[in-house]
């Protein structure tokens, strides 16, 4: 089995957590994202911050251990946050709309299109004419 394309790095100061993932977060490298966040709070960790800048691709299992991290570690007192999401990653985040739990407010780290800001509307294709489809009539076999 190849190893997974994700790198963790850790950096801690007292009680916080720099977390810098770098790579590609799916369903064979999600198990090392959920380790290493478990990790921090094993060790103590309370505040937990996830750069994300390097990450080239996050799916929908990449999203479930941020969740179920951020939840774990509320329980504990502590917080998660996400930073610079990849584009895949905010719109996932934008769809299931869960962007408070793991970005915090404002959404600073969301591009503008997904942070209810007015982004620059896409240009309108030009107009083309359609020819008519004919109408069949009779037995089509």
């Amino acid at each position: 089995m190849p190893l997974p394309q994700l790198t963790v790095y850790r950096h801690d100061r007292e009680n916080r957590a720099l977390i810098t993932l770098s790579g590609e977060i799916d369903l064979e490298s999600a198990p090392l994202v959920r380790a290493s966040l478990e990790r921090c709070r094993r060790d103590g960790i309370r505040t937990i911050d996830v750069d994300l800048t390097p990450v080239t691709f996050c799916d929908c299992s990449g999203l479930n251990a941020f969740l179920r991290a951020a939840q774990q570690t509320t329980v504990v007192g502590g917080t998660l946050r996400l930073h610079h999401p990849p584009t895949t990653l905010a719109q996932i985040i934008d769809l299931a709309g869960c962007g408070f739990l793991l970005l915090g407010p404002p959404f600073d780290h969301m591009p503008p299109s997904l942070r209810g800001t007015p982004a620059t509307p896409p240009q309108a294709p030009p107009h083309r004419s359609v020819p008519p489809v004919p109408v069949l009539s009779g037995n089509v076999r």
